[in-house]
């Protein structure tokens, strides 16, 4: 890892800067993909699936009975287990239900808000050398608690055509309606423009790769809601002496482990503490099964040591992490001061997994900085506020000469007369 020391603040926006490629890299292709797919459907969708998954099939639709064969095909204790994730983020996502708001906001003009599912959600489920099962927990139950009437998962499939047992199990306990073989740009695509399988959706979900993240963007510009840009993972610790450097190396290893793109950092004051954290790294890092992609993940990753904690958080607000841990003895200073960051984990003991699978709180978040104008996925992402409003003669009354006033003043006669006519009519 890559040791900083007291970087000057004209350093830190390419201190800041991901390991991805922009968003010109891959413009192109992204483009091409999109084009093909809306234009050919499914036979683009097959197409680029050979290409990219060296897959071929005749179906892309996972059938009711490949659900059944996968449900039992996960053992007794991971379905436990997905149970109980399940249930916890269930708790924290109901809790965030709010109540019809309604204000008389002058005698006789009512208002009121009410929030509406989305009735058509696209969830898209990373497979490949991690198949993120925990993802479908994350995205499908606030799905389902939300109302949403057709709830679509695409995931990329094996070499066999098979989707990870665990994802489909999930997917099923969960309350997905429709569910397919189809990963990458092309699964983006198919539910921006929908093919002759494929629904078309009105918002899509989940994290990816870069070229999922930008697939997603494309997807905006063509009439598509996104959750956010949720592209390859990252994890900013800051620790001082009271933190345990064995635990601070494992979080970033947790993080490394996610791809080769994926970005770790350790912010802190304490000298020691950098170096006790980097040697528990590679001493860890030598006993992971996914060692040689957390060792690229870590190659791109940093150290920085800062002189005090007020130059830390600032750092820290500038890279907008997508997950923060904060071990330190002045950790309030930190929670009140952190106004940049997807979720954020508190004390030697909240590992970061614990978001990522069971505490409760979701775990897709947004990237790349994005943590400074983007919330994490929540209850009301798959939600629409809808504002109403009712007047009586009374009301009308009491602001339409406001209202006249104000069309006049923008030329919009057409507005004013709207309220004349009803002023005139008592």
């Amino acid at each position: 890892m890559k040791k900083i020391y007291n970087p000057q603040p004209e350093t830190w926006s390419e201190i800041c800067k991901r390991p991805t490629q922009t968003f010109s890299d891959v413009e192109e292709t992204v483009k091409q993909i999109f084009k093909e797919v809306q234009q050919k459907g499914d036979k683009a969708i097959a197409k680029y699936s050979s290409f990219f998954d060296g897959v071929t099939l005749e179906n892309i639709q996972v059938t009711q009975e490949e659900i059944e064969i996968a449900k039992n095909e996960v053992s007794s204790e991971l379905k436990e287990a997905i149970q109980l994730a399940k249930s916890n983020i269930e708790q924290f996502h109901s809790a965030q239900k709010t109540d019809k708001i309604v204000v008389e906001t002058t005698i006789g003009v009512t208002c009121w808000q009410e929030k509406r599912p989305i009735q058509k959600v696209g969830l898209y489920i990373p497979g490949g050398t991690a198949p993120l099962f925990s993802t479908v927990l994350m995205l499908a139950v606030p799905a389902k608690l939300a109302g949403c009437q057709e709830i679509v998962l695409c995931s990329p499939s094996d070499k066999n055509g098979k989707i990870n047992a665990a994802i489909l199990y999930a997917a099923d306990l969960c309350g997905v309606t429709k569910i397919y073989k189809v990963g990458g740009i092309q699964a983006i695509a198919g539910m921006t423009f929908g093919t002759e399988t494929i629904p078309q959706v009105y918002k899509i979900f989940g994290p990816g790769n870069q070229f999922v993240t930008i697939a997603k963007q494309f997807a905006s510009q063509n009439g598509v809601a996104i959750d956010m840009p949720a592209g390859p993972s990252e994890l900013l610790v800051y620790a001082d002496e009271t933190a345990i450097p064995s635990f601070v190396a494992s979080d970033l290893l947790s993080q490394a482990e996610h791809g080769k793109d994926s970005q770790v950092i350790l912010v802190t004051t304490n000298k020691n503490i950098l170096n006790d954290v980097e040697e528990e790294i590679y001493k860890q890092l030598k006993n992971l099964p996914r060692q040689e992609i957390a060792q690229v993940a870590i190659n791109n990753s940093k150290l920085i040591f800062l002189e005090t904690e007020k130059t830390a958080l600032s750092l820290i607000n500038e890279y907008g992490p997508e997950h923060f841990i904060v071990c330190s003895k002045n950790e309030d200073y930190f929670v009140n001061g952190i106004q940049n960051a997807g979720s954020i984990f508190i004390g030697n003991y909240t590992p970061e997994s614990a978001g990522d699978y069971a505490s409760g709180t979701n775990h897709t978040l947004p990237t790349n900085g994005y943590s400074k104008s983007y919330s994490g996925v929540n209850l009301d992402s798959f939600l629409k506020a809808m504002t109403f409003q009712k007047i009586s003669n009374e009301g009308i009354q009491n602001i339409g000469k406001a209202i006249e006033i104000m069309a006049e003043a923008e030329g919009l006669q057409a507005h004013k007369n709207a309220v004349s006519l009803r002023l005139k009519n008592n």
